[in-house]
């Protein structure tokens, strides 16, 4: 039997495996990011896909070509400009989700070793999308205004780096807001230092409180920021469909690659989901979805808030999917999932060790509560409290306030 390729020794144990674990009727899972079914517009999605398919005139079920439906991209466009992002439909590229812009840029930049900056943590499937290519990671410390520039701009006098990855909008899986100044900054740096950053940006539109503010690629004008967005979050993540947006001659490439990869992603979906903005009323849905979303986060704050022992630790996100929740430094919790709390008692989190690049942290977790119930999340943060004060903490409980 032949050998497989090198890769595999960094893309068999990324974490992202047991993100969506097969059903279990017992299990309670704050692990992947999985949106509440119930606001899913189904009646609305279901009369779009009636249009397209039996009035249509764009042959949805034909082949098309790699960039994606014009018209989609045209609303993107349009609602990007309306956010302060003025951009051609001709350089928004539509994708598999945004896992799939993931996957390209990686394809395009990287050979095996080159250097990428990465925030620590990160979003883990960002870090399975890159270890297929093999790179060297400098990772860069989170704070409550996102990540340590000082760090970057020290190691950029050093080395050279091909991008850096960063989810600026209540970053996966702190919760953390990048401040305008440091916003400001990285662009600043990317030009000085020539490198391009890589903004993941899937959140922007769940912010439960604050002003918004602005994207990095809305603040680039000199075509160092690759930008990516999706449907999942806002939408349906059933539909895979994202986009990205770059200058050329990125753009040109990562289109060719595209080609390589898939042909296309489905025009039927992108006409869907055209169909789906043009005769909706989307910003009455994604207001739905924030007020959701928010009392959800709220009632898992003020659980943790009355279980959560002393020594403990946790983010409050003034938007997005994601609580943050770390421990002493001695504490393992990818150990405590893999052999108390997962099989016994049918919780799942995301444990520190996967969030980072180097897989040396072990005292954080990610917690969901975008997809629990009330009655799951009582019964889950109780049972993962009772857990974390069997570790024996040795210091007082704090919150940790995002913008």
């Amino acid at each position: 039997m032949k050998s497989f390729a090198t890769r595999t020794a960094l893309t068999s144990n990324t974490g992202v495996e047991d993100l969506i674990p097969d059903f279990d009727a017992k299990l309670i899972s704050f692990a992947g990011g999985l949106p509440d079914p119930k606001l899913f517009p189904k009646k609305e999605l279901a009369l779009s896909s009636q249009r397209v398919l039996l009035d249509g005139t764009e042959n949805p079920l034909q082949y098309h070509n790699a960039k994606g439906y014009y018209p989609l991209r045209k609303l993107i466009a349009t609602a990007l400009a309306q956010e302060g992002a003025a951009e051609d439909p001709h350089h928004i590229l539509l994708t598999q989700g945004a896992q799939q812009g993931l996957d390209l840029v990686a394809k395009l930049f990287l050979n095996p070793h080159d250097r990428i900056a990465v925030e620590a943590p990160t979003y883990v499937g960002a870090l399975a999308a890159f270890a297929a290519y093999e790179p060297t990671y400098l990772e860069l410390p989170m704070s409550p205004d996102g990540l340590d520039l000082d760090l970057l701009e020290r190691a950029l006098k050093q080395t050279t780096i091909k991008f850096l990855y960063t989810v600026p909008n209540f970053q996966n899986p702190t919760g953390f807001v990048m401040s305008l100044t440091k916003r400001q900054r990285l662009v600043q740096l990317a030009q000085n230092y020539d490198f391009y950053i890589l903004e993941d940006d899937p959140y922007k539109h769940l912010r439960y409180s604050g002003a918004d503010l602005p994207s990095l690629r809305s603040l680039d004008h000199s075509g160092h920021v690759i930008s990516l967005g999706s449907f999942s979050k806002i939408l349906a993540p059933g539909l895979r469909l994202g986009w990205l947006v770059a200058d050329d001659p990125i753009y040109t490439q990562i289109r060719l690659l595209k080609d390589g990869a898939d042909l296309e992603s489905p025009a039927l979906i992108q006409q869907i989901v055209a169909d789906y903005l043009v005769n909706n009323d989307f910003s009455a849905h994604l207001q739905q979805v924030q007020a959701d979303y928010q009392q959800r986060r709220d009632w898992m704050l003020n659980a943790l808030e009355a279980n959560l022992p002393a020594g403990w630790q946790t983010s409050q996100p003034n938007g997005g999917f994601f609580l943050w929740v770390t421990g002493p430094e001695n504490v393992d919790l990818n150990q405590l999932l893999r052999t108390e709390i997962g099989p016994q008692d049918h919780i799942l989190y995301v444990p520190s060790t996967n969030l980072y690049a180097s897989k040396n942290v072990n005292n954080g977790a990610r917690l969901s509560y975008a997809g629990a119930s009330h009655a799951q999340i009582d019964a889950g943060i109780k049972v993962l409290c009772d857990a974390f004060r069997v570790q024996k903490p040795q210091c007082e409980t704090q919150s940790v306030a995002t913008n």
